[in-house]
């Protein structure tokens, strides 16, 4: 298993560009990828799950990966957010 934590740099929050961003990205592996905030969770491969959860700036999301490409997954995830939230 593999976590990674971002805060939400963007003013604009966790909309629905970089949620797309993140389901294309996560769509690539078979690890089970699950983004949890103020104590709800998503599957990062289903956009409207992503939106429900209402990350404004400033929030932690927490990337959690479980499965056989779990650590490129990581990698690919934290390099998306280091560039897009």
């Amino acid at each position: 298993m593999r976590q990674i934590d971002f805060i939400i740099a963007s003013d604009t929050g966790f909309h629905a560009r970089p949620a797309g961003l993140v389901v294309k990205e996560a769509s690539r592996f078979s690890s089970n990828i699950t983004v949890v905030c103020g104590g709800k969770s998503a599957d990062a491969k289903k956009i409207f799950s992503l939106l429900t959860l209402g990350a404004k700036q400033g929030d932690l999301l927490s990337v959690i990966i479980e499965g056989q490409d779990e650590q490129e997954a990581a990698d690919a995830l934290e390099q998306l957010a280091q560039e897009y939230l």
